[in-house]
């Protein structure tokens, strides 16, 4: 079987999918990229069982046929070599002869029997959205997916259906964000929770425009496809928490205040925090905000004063700095809007301005002031 490949259309279309492919895997066959031929046509296909990514190319080939090619070898080489057409010779024991215009190269493959099958679209409910609302959902909640594998429902985003459009939440427990979109058409009412992994690669395969997605979903898994790329990936099978019981519905203080300016005084104010905690008190009185943090380990302290838009008595509240910084990255506005009550209760970040149909939500969780 022979088939003839440009290898820098090759390397960028591996490069999309090899980040599926984990550093140390149980079976030594989730190492190989799974090359499928048909008629000019070759499909690849990366796999960690929990996750199936897969891509179409364009090639030159004369018959269909299957093997498996290890991974790193494969992308090592490609990398070193220039643009040009490889001449892909394998052989019945699955050996590899890779040819370009001054070298050859082998290689061991293996069976691709062995290879993982990939599951099933079966039963699935689809809906369509652009690619560009599916990587803004991601990059506003990703940074918000608790890491606690003791959690498992948390350490994914929660896409909620509705007729009314699509919410993403995403939450550790001292941070939630919800992310809704009213532009997209779902079937039916439903929910599901897509684990980290998997989108971060949505998030770095999709373009950011307005081409169409097709995302369908079962009981078990998501499918995702876009062009020439297609992601299946398992659900988390856990119940997300009831998120809306947190979010509070009257926080009588509003601030206004210039993201950037805020983020910044965050930046340099949080160096000198407990650096367990990133604690960083708040004390709005009038259009004043002061910044203080304190290391007393260590005698830090930093302290700044900036101007904001207040309305409400004077206030004194603790945050974790790291997240706030986080937090006001999701907003791209040039001010937020920070709704606040008490010194123990959630305050809620907003754009100050959003777009007609999209509308996100940053909830964070104060600390206790240490006086």
């Amino acid at each position: 079987m022979k088939f003839i490949v440009s290898s820098s259309a090759l390397l960028k279309q591996l490069q999309q999918i090899s980040g599926v492919i984990n550093a140390n895997t149980v079976l030594p066959i989730l190492e190989d990229f799974l090359f499928e031929i048909e008629t000019n046509k070759l499909t690849i296909t990366a796999t960690d069982l929990e996750t199936v990514m897969k891509v179409h190319l364009d090639i030159e080939a004369k018959e269909s046929g299957k093997v498996c090619i290890p991974a790193k070898i494969l992308m090592d080489s490609l990398k070193n070599i220039a643009e040009q057409p490889l001449t892909f010779n394998i052989d019945k024991n699955y050996a590899v002869e890779l040819t370009s215009d001054n070298g050859k190269y082998k290689v061991m493959g293996e069976n691709p029997d062995n290879f993982p099958k990939e599951p099933a679209a079966d039963d699935a409910n689809s809906f369509t959205m652009t690619s560009t609302g599916l990587v803004t959902a991601i990059n506003k909640t990703i940074f918000a997916v608790s890491n606690d594998d003791l959690r498992p429902a948390m350490t994914g985003v929660y896409f909620e259906l509705d007729k009314a459009g699509i919410s993403f939440v995403a939450t550790d427990a001292h941070r939630l964000v919800k992310y809704e979109r009213t532009d997209v058409k779902c079937p039916q009412k439903d929910a599901f929770i897509v684990p980290k992994k998997p989108l971060n690669l949505l998030k770095s395969a999709l373009p950011d425009n307005e081409d169409e997605l097709t995302i369908s979903y079962n009981s078990n898994h998501l499918f995702v496809k876009h062009g020439g790329t297609e992601l299946v990936c398992r659900l988390i099978d856990a119940r997300f928490p009831d998120y809306k019981v947190v979010i509070p519905v009257d926080n009588p203080y509003k601030m206004n205040i210039s993201r950037s300016d805020f983020q910044n005084a965050l930046r340099r104010v949080s160096v000198f925090s407990n650096k367990s905690t990133n604690q960083v008190a708040l004390t709005i009185s009038g259009n004043e905000l002061q910044l203080a943090s304190q290391d007393v380990d260590f005698s830090f302290e930093g302290n700044e004063r900036m101007a904001c838009n207040y309305d409400g008595e004077d206030l004194q509240i603790a945050f974790n700095a790291k997240f706030l910084i986080e937090m006001l990255n999701g907003a791209d506005t040039t001010d937020v809007n920070m709704e606040l009550s008490t010194p123990t209760k959630a305050g809620i970040i907003k754009p100050s301005e959003q777009e007609p149909n999209e509308a996100l939500l940053m909830l964070v969780m104060p600390l206790m002031l240490n006086n």
